[in-house]
């Protein structure tokens, strides 16, 4: 019996040390290190006013349906861009209603930019990531959305492809993936660009 408790108070132990290492001391260690050398990503990369209020995140879509707005991939995250929800929708590429919906989306884009039937679609213009959260879009989908902006704007297309370039990221560490447009702050460029005098 007496081994059996000694068995006992050393499973406690080992588990009361486990317990304070990996579930205080390395959680305080990892975001002491983040918040010292990585403060804005490990602080969501907040979009925030002059004033201090938030706008968003670089690193989160939002839905904007405006015409006078860049428009950002379609989300399936919960009824939309809910982080909450964040997910695809598991349609394959032989579900018919996702077939039914790209196509939907394919009429709807070019209608809305003054597309012929024959004009090609990117394809990040009708199929939402794999979070439903994806912040940009590609630099074709803003060259074909930069028209309808400047027009409803009244802008000209130079000085809306001007700040497209301004919120183009580039590839990740120089040659992954492709480059993109963060479509929350174009908007809150093309917002800016409007309010000042």
């Amino acid at each position: 019996m007496k081994e059996f408790f000694s068995h006992i108070r050393g499973a406690v132990l080992a588990t009361l040390v486990l317990a304070i290492v990996c579930c205080g001391l390395y959680p305080l260690v990892v975001f002491g290190i983040a918040q010292a050398l990585f403060r804005d990503k490990a602080n969501g990369s907040l979009i925030v006013d002059p004033d201090g209020t938030v706008r968003g995140s670089k690193l989160l879509g939002q839905s904007f349906t405006d015409a006078k707005y860049f428009h950002p991939r379609p989300s399936s995250a919960g009824n939309g861009y809910d982080a909450a929800g964040s997910g695809g929708s598991n349609l394959g590429p032989t579900s018919q209603k996702l077939n039914d919906a790209i196509k939907d989306r394919v009429d709807a884009y070019r209608n809305e930019n003054g597309l012929n039937a024959s004009d090609a679609v990117p394809a990040d213009a009708v199929t939402a990531s794999g979070s439903g959260l994806d912040p940009h879009i590609s630099l074709r989908n803003a060259e074909l959305q930069t028209p309808r902006v400047a027009k409803t704007r009244g802008l000209s297309e130079d000085q809306v492809r001007e700040l497209v370039g301004q919120n183009t990221e580039s590839r990740d560490l120089g040659f992954l993936g492709e480059p993109g447009v963060n479509v929350l702050g174009l908007n809150l460029a093309l917002d800016s660009l409007a309010a000042r005098p």
